[in-house]
């Protein structure tokens, strides 16, 4: 029989597809491994259902989006989860996670977590200044948490940030029946220990949520690599100015005439963008 469905986790080869009525445990078909292909979680697929059980993932279908690793394909959503605090927040970080957004095509989100401990005022008026929806939540006392739920119905949401920032703690607090592992911050490396070790897709809010593995896993350099020459329109606030600066090949970084050098000067973009 023959189903079409949703990769939502894989592990040592096996794929777990959601269907209509079942989630079925498949293996890729072998020519995906001469093409060296390799299913998704977040990709939809053709699969076959056999009777011995061998059942076979037989076509992925187009990608609108995907990262190479973590592998992760049709992604609506980025959620960026930095803390405020316990690991310090990265506002480099923060722009690298956006810049990637932007080059893939998916809409980032930034939460700022521990807002118990520490305010984030001053890092939300940077984003909100570029445009990009942000949140101040503590998952300790619930505070901003229902705020984010609305935008995460129906889309398929990876979250994302620095080990120790509270990504699982924060799904927890979605729905506690996930009982996600979470780790303490390590006071000798100033970071947490990576908790999540797959994707995986879960089902929450008539969508589904990637907690993905931390900041270190996505890399924009090599695996999830962007173009220099693209990288200027990753800057939301950059565009009404791209194409209006003294010379057609400025960097923007110490060009003389820069119109987006200018705009910092102003006050019309943050220095750290």
């Amino acid at each position: 029989m023959e189903f079409e469905g949703l990769v939502v986790k894989g592990i040592g080869g096996f794929y777990y597809v959601e269907t209509a009525d079942n989630i079925y445990e498949c293996k890729a078909r072998g020519i995906f491994r001469k093409e060296k292909i390799s299913p998704f979680v977040g990709d939809k697929v053709k699969i076959t259902i056999r009777d011995d059980g061998e059942n076979t993932i037989d076509e992925i279908f187009e990608r609108k989006n995907f990262l190479l690793r973590p592998p992760l394909a049709n992604i609506d959503q980025l959620i960026i989860v930095i803390s405020t605090c316990e690991p310090s927040p990265s506002t480099l970080i923060i722009d690298k996670l956006t810049v990637l957004s932007e080059d893939k095509g998916i809409e980032p989100i930034i939460v700022f977590t521990k807002s118990d401990l520490k305010n984030p005022d001053d890092l939300i008026e940077i984003y909100q200044n570029t445009g990009y929806k942000t949140f101040s939540v503590s998952s300790l006392t619930g505070k901003g948490v229902n705020d984010i739920k609305p935008f995460l119905e129906g889309k398929i949401s990876a979250f994302t940030g620095n080990s120790g920032v509270g990504k699982s703690t924060l799904l927890n607090a979605f729905d506690s029946s996930l009982s996600l592992e979470t780790g303490e911050i390590s006071n000798k490396l100033g970071r947490g220990r990576h908790t999540t070790r797959q994707v995986e897709l879960f089902k929450m809010f008539g969508g589904y949520i990637a907690d993905t593995p931390g900041f270190s896993s996505i890399d924009i350099q090599n695996d999830n690599y962007i173009p220099k020459e693209n990288l200027a329109f990753c800057f939301r606030e950059f565009k009404e100015y791209l194409g209006t600066c003294k010379f057609s090949t400025c960097s923007h970084t110490t060009d003389k005439g820069c119109s987006i050098l200018d705009a910092v000067k102003r006050g019309k973009i943050t220095n750290s963008r």
